[in-house]
Order: C-alpha cells, then structure tokens, then sequence
C-alpha cells in the first residue's frame, strides 16, 4: 500500500516534539506534560499544510547520540535502547526529519551529535530551534547555526510562532493533495468512510502482553516491550492487513485505578486509553492465563461495557498455563463467572509471545465487528417480537406487558425500540428475556444490544 511522505520529528528528551506533532497533525494526538520521556512508541498522524499531505512521526527523546545499531545497547536501558530503536525506524522510513532543540537551553553537546547522526543518513534535514516565544530567544537561537544545518527556523510549537515557515521548508517538494496516495491511516469516523476499517482497541491491565500482541500481529516492533509494567504510555495505533480484512489496531496503555496512578504521564495515559476505547469498533480485553481474573480486569472489562464496545476476550500466555480440557473449562467458568457483564463476548486463548491461535482471534474479531453492524428488517423483526410471550412480566397494579412493535433503530452498536402498553423501562429480568431471545435468534455475538422502550397510545 503507498503512503505519504513521511516527516519523522526526532531530539532529546524535552524539548518539545510532542507538542510540534500535535501542532502539525491539527489535535492533541501525543501526550504533553512538564515530566521527561512522556512519549516513547513510534505515533503517526496525517498533516496537511497547503495541499500538501503527509505523515508526522514522532519520536521518544533519545539519550544516545548514536543513530546505528550501538554494541552495548542494553546498557542504556531497556526502556531507552527501545526508543533508540523506534528512533532509527522512524528515521529510515522518513523523507524528511525535523530535530527539534530547545532555545531556552541553548545548544547542547547531545543536539551537536544528534545533529552530526543525522547527517550520516543523506536524509533532508531542517532545525526547529522550539520554545523562542520571544525577541530575546531569537538572539539566543543563533548559536544553533553552528550545526551547520541550512533549513533553521526558530520556532515556538505551543504558540505556532514561526511553524508556517517550517512547513514551507519541509513540504516543498512533496505532492499535492489530488495526486499524492493515501496515507496509511485512515479518516472518517465511520466504517463506511474508512473502506471498512475495523477499529480494534486492545485493552488491559500493565503487563498482560498488548504491546507482545500488537509487535506480533505486525511481525514488527512497533511497540516497546519490555518486564517493566507500564512501559507503553502514549496509544500506538497501526494497521493490518490480513484474512482479507483491514484492521487498525490500538495498543493501549495499561489501565490501573485512579488511586493507583501517580505520575503525571500515567494518569494521561488512562485517559488517552479511555479515549481510543471510545472510538473503536471493537475491544480486545487481554487477561494473563497466569494471574487468573483479577479485579483489576473486571474494573476494566467495566469501561468497555459501559462504552457500548462491541469485545473479545482473549487469555493471553495460555503457553505458560496447563494444556488440558479441564484447565480451559476451569479458565472459561471463571471468566464467565467474573466477567457476567460480557456474556456476550467469544473467549479466545492465545500467547502473543509465541504468536498460537492469532488466526482465531482476528477471526473472532471480524465475526463480532460484523454483528456490530447487523441490521435486521422491521417486518422479520415484528414476525420475531410476535412470538414471544410477555403474559407472564409484572406490572402496575398487576397489568401485563404487551409488546406491540419492536423495530431496530440503528446499528453499531444494535439498538431496539419496544413499543408496549407501558410507559418507562420495564423490570430488569423483563430486558435479559427480551436481549436473550433476540440473541438467540439473530447473530449478535461479542456486541452488546441496547433496549429502548416507549409507551403505545
């Protein structure tokens, strides 16, 4: 599949990529804070800047100056030789790379080596001298000049000071918008405007493996994987090409209680996950076959029923769990047990480690999106709702409920009007028989249907 141009945004920790990403992409894409290393995965967005479009890339801060594959990465850190890595992909696939540095800081010795790695590349480069909200600042910002880079602007992303001279620069040679291919990600915010985009939300605890599921889905890193609970912060989005479907698949950050988050870029990161739940077909609750249901699932399992998410559960790390029938009847009773709010939702094992039974996840995946979307006729919907017998549902000083019309007002997810002798919502049990006996009949798995009920006069 072509793409756009790409723009990757590289620097040190700090300076201000984030918030130049978000500046070009047109939204608060990336997350943004005082706290350093706020951004660590690979984020992509589309920009456009005079009918030109393409592809940002932003980048974690990288606290090593060398742009090849260094001998003792691992010294740096897990955490920081994967941003190292994301970095070099990112600047491989680019067209063009900003470096980003900070006028408030002046010319650092890490920026004169980020800046002499680049050059090593051959790839188009231009200086984004960040944070010269003022006169003073520009004087401040010449000494940048002795990087030798010839596109140098001094810029402030927060604001958009000098940004239009910026995007002059870098998009120059890039195509216009009607003969340019499509970028990679898609817009709309329906499937119909995605080409049938599924939009899949991967979701769970720290360290269940979403980050494990995501690379191996992809048969790439794209995002960082490592022991440490909580390493992915920003939402990393990708899409897939595979079982002759399109799937944009979002690995989320852990979601952890309110009360047990504590720096700032954890508590924007739930809230990042939250979002892109939201918007998404589909959730991919992911369990660890090794720790069981914890009430940390079911307090996440929460936040997709109560978005009206359509869900897959997938246990994860079932290669480290017992093999036999007994262990998945026991496994699948638990969830069922723990998890009776997602009745609904197909259960699939699976070790994104070592990439077993991926095929019936993506399978469970589309089964559900296209339940998600399922429209039944009013006339079969009606020959349906005359079936069923209500005689037995209380009411009002004993008055029985009679269903008149029942008709499916929209999809995605299902929704049902109930046309009855009665005004408001009837008992609880009286809403489970109606949802059960219309799953019984029509295929609706992994979605959940929503009641609606009005009084007949």
């Amino acid at each position: 599949m072509n793409r756009l141009p790409r723009v990757a945004i590289v620097g040190r920790p700090n300076v201000g990529k984030s918030t130049l990403f978000n500046r070009l992409v047109g939204r608060r894409r990336a997350l943004v804070g005082n706290e350093p290393g706020m951004t660590r995965d690979r984020l992509y967005g589309r920009g456009e800047w005079l009918g030109r479009e393409f592809e940002v890339v932003d980048t974690g801060g990288m606290m090593e100056a060398e742009l090849e594959e260094p001998a003792n990465a691992s010294a740096a850190g897990e955490i920081a030789a994967g941003i190292l890595r994301q970095a070099r992909v990112a600047i491989r696939e680019a067209a063009q790379v900003i470096l980003v540095v900070d006028a408030r800081q002046g010319l650092l010795p890490l920026d004169e080596e980020l800046a002499r790695g680049l050059r090593a590349t051959g790839k188009p480069i231009a200086l984004a001298v960040n944070k010269a909200d003022s006169d003073r600042q520009e004087d401040l910002g010449a000494e940048f000049h002795r990087l030798g880079i010839e596109g140098t602007f001094l810029i402030s992303a927060e604001h958009g000071r000098g940004v239009d001279e910026l995007l002059d620069h870098i998009t120059c040679g890039f195509p216009a918008a009607s003969t340019a291919p499509d970028a990679s990600e898609p817009r709309g915010t329906d499937r119909e405007a995605t080409n049938e985009v599924i939009r899949v939300a991967i979701i769970g605890r720290p360290n269940v493996g979403k980050s494990t599921l995501l690379n191996r889905l992809l048969n790439e890193e794209r995002s960082i994987v490592t022991p440490l609970p909580g390493t992915t912060r920003d939402a990393v989005d990708a899409e897939l090409e595979a079982r002759g479907h399109r799937f944009r698949l979002i690995d989320t950050a852990g979601i952890r209680r309110k009360g047990k988050t504590h720096l700032l870029a954890e508590k924007l990161s739930v809230v990042q996950a939250r979002k892109h739940l939201e918007q998404s077909d589909v959730a991919v609750l992911l369990l660890d076959a090794t720790e069981g249901v914890t009430a940390a699932d079911t307090h996440i399992g929460g936040y997709a029923y109560e978005s009206r998410r359509s869900v897959v559960i997938a246990v994860n790390k079932w290669d480290a769990a017992p093999q036999d029938r007994e262990a998945v009847k026991e496994f699948t009773e638990s969830v069922r047990d723990q998890l009776k709010y997602l009745s609904f939702a197909p259960l699939v094992f699976i070790s994104a480690l070592k990439g077993q039974r991926l095929g019936k996840l993506l399978d469970a995946i589309v089964q559900v999106a296209a339940a998600r979307h399922y429209r039944i006729p009013t006339a079969e919907m009606n020959r349906f709702a005359q079936q069923l017998d209500f005689e037995r549902a209380p009411g009002p000083g004993g008055k029985a409920l009679r269903l008149y019309y029942l008709t499916q007002a929209k999809a995605s997810p299902p929704t049902f009007v109930a046309f009855t002798n009665r005004a408001g919502a009837p008992h609880f049990s009286v809403e489970r028989f109606l949802e059960n006996r219309i799953r019984e009949r029509f295929p609706f798995p992994g979605t959940p249907l929503v009641l609606e009920w009005r009084r007949s006069r």
